[in-house]
């Protein structure tokens, strides 16, 4: 009851929301707790939706309506074995618009809120292959520019918070994409990840003056 009242008091304060949220998680993370990304997804609409139904204009900094989109980076560095939890995560298809990315496959389905689950990507490969898609489409010199490179990229959208659970570092993905983000470091781990986290981590994005490197 009395952590149900303090995540109450927390939304109630929530006016300006990111639109774009990438967590930063491993693959044993997912392991440990195959059922927290769908968890920490349905969180993220609910949250939007009951910021929206408040009527406290739920705007972002830097653009409109509440959280659009939601990113699991889950890194498999250090594992040599397959992964097993793809199941549990298409479990996110049954109320929000799901794009998996695993190996050479991309998957899409459902419908609603955009939610991206990249495994084992890597943000040099992106950069690498955005520079090789330039070679084959002939650019000359004067033509290599931000706008190239960020046409080419594979994930085309910039993380307004990036929340990176537990003690290990963070990876390169979205290594161009996210270079003005805000990033939250939360100390506890992913399989114990609370909604009281992750309402802390929204309330602290609100609160900060954000300046795009200016």
């Amino acid at each position: 009851m009395i952590r149900w009242l303090y995540e109450r008091r927390l939304l109630s304060g929530l006016s300006v929301l990111p639109a774009q949220i990438c967590f930063m998680i491993t693959g044993d993370d997912v392991e440990e707790a195959p059922g927290k990304l769908v968890e920490v997804t349905r969180w993220c609409v609910e949250i939007s939706e009951a910021v929206a139904h408040a009527g406290r204009a739920p705007g972002v900094k830097g653009g409109p309506g509440g959280i659009t989109g939601v990113t699991f980076h889950i890194s498999t560095r250090g594992r040599d074995e397959g992964f097993s939890s793809i199941g549990r995560i298409r479990e996110v298809a049954g109320f929000a618009r799901l794009t998996l990315h695993h190996g050479e496959t991309k998957e899409t389905m459902g419908e609603g809120m955009d939610v991206h689950v990249a495994i084992g990507k890597s943000g040099r490969e992106e950069i690498t292959e955005c520079i090789r898609k330039m070679a084959r489409d002939g650019l000359v010199n004067e033509e290599v520019s931000e706008h190239a490179i960020e046409e080419r990229l594979t994930f085309r959208y910039t993380p307004d918070l990036v929340i990176k659970t537990g003690g290990s570092h963070l990876t390169d993905f979205l290594i161009w994409q996210s270079v003005y983000s805000e990033l939250f470091f939360s100390d506890v781990n992913w399989a114990l990840f609370r909604k009281t986290d992750f309402l802390r981590a929204l309330r602290d994005y609100q609160s900060r003056v954000r300046r795009f490197g200016k």
